[in-house]
């Protein structure tokens, strides 16, 4: 469902998935029980960074964070759908994985993405800046699909556009990224973490328009393209 109709078309980081169901009312051909039909699902996994946990406050240890992956919902099962169904999530989690204390989420401005869901279900915005690795895509071939920047620095080992010139030897493409607006959600302890955030609260952002950003040409000498 994720790959097939998520916006990203992406599988990610899975430790927790949880469907939602529409029953149908009408008797399941074989089960003694109504016919359901699976509608959405959201996806928790262990976020990225060994200081997730830090980045919240230093009261959090990585193991007791999740990072709010993936959401779908079919369309036509009411409007406030998303938001009962990330509650009800909340729940689960507290009931199923007390271990859990807060919750991180991110949402992108490129795909048109302010966090709506976010701010209608009470999560605690904290700004855009807070991940500035993610500011760099890249293209190694005019046709090639946009390669993150922490992708490509696995391989050549940095990120800096000057030493890519000399590792990469042809002409490459690059486009600055919005950076990504982060939330957090507190399960436990609100009062306690609150108090001991490690970056402040700030007010909600408001969808922008950003999909058309421009790329950059890197011509190298002596082998362009």
């Amino acid at each position: 469902m994720v790959v097939k109709y998520h916006y990203s078309h992406l599988w990610t980081k899975c430790s927790v998935a949880l469907g939602l169901f529409y029953n149908t009312g009408k008797p399941h051909s074989f089960f003694d029980e109504n016919e359901e039909h699976l509608i959405g699902i959201i996806i928790y996994g262990d976020p990225i960074g060994r200081h997730s946990g830090g980045s919240i406050s230093e009261l959090l240890d990585r193991t007791e964070v999740y990072e709010l992956t993936r959401l779908f919902i079919h369309d036509g099962y009411g409007n406030n759908i998303e938001s009962w169904f990330i509650s009800q999530s909340f729940n689960w989690l507290k009931k199923n994985k007390p271990n859990i204390k807060a919750l991180i989420s991110y949402a992108d401005p490129k795909a048109g993405h302010a966090g709506v869901i976010y701010q209608a279900t009470n999560w605690l915005y904290q700004g855009e800046s807070i991940r500035p690795n993610d500011t760099y895509s890249f293209k190694l071939k005019e046709d090639d699909e946009w390669i993150h920047g922490r992708t490509l620095a696995n391989t050549y080992k940095t990120n800096d556009i000057e030493k890519l010139k000399n590792k990469i030897g042809h002409t490459f493409w690059y486009r600055v990224e919005p950076l990504k607006h982060r939330y957090i959600y507190l399960l436990w302890n609100r009062r306690k973490l609150l108090k001991n955030l490690k970056h402040p609260v700030v007010s909600y952002p408001k969808v922008t328009d950003v999909d058309k950003l421009k790329p950059i040409k890197v011509e190298v000498e002596n082998n362009l393209k």
